[in-house]
């Protein structure tokens, strides 16, 4: 049986784009309002909503399990010379997470 679960969140990013996989200190823990089942495989899909800063913010998301997920903004490189600063102003992301 499948389960779906929805929301949105505030999220901005005040720290240099993340380029060493796996460090998730400046990522935000974002918890489901009910778990899925044990044993579940939890997929997550998320979409930035608003369009408040100039750079177009890269969402990464990690350690999606069955109470939740990790999420950061990533900001994406402004061009093949130039890299971002990492900083972005706060942007509503809406998710959804589903059982497969």
């Amino acid at each position: 049986m499948s389960m779906i679960q929805t929301g949105s969140l505030q999220l901005s990013s005040n720290q240099p784009i993340e380029t060493r996989g796996g460090n998730t200190s400046t990522f935000t823990r974002v918890t489901f309002p009910t778990p899925f089942p044990a044993g579940s495989t939890v997929v997550v899909v998320a979409q930035t909503q608003t369009f408040n800063g100039p750079e177009t913010p890269g969402i990464r998301l990690h350690d999606v399990n069955r109470e939740g997920f990790l999420i950061r903004f990533n900001e994406l490189n402004l061009n093949a010379t130039t890299r971002s600063d990492g900083l972005h102003a706060t942007e509503t992301v809406g998710w959804i997470a589903t059982t497969v």
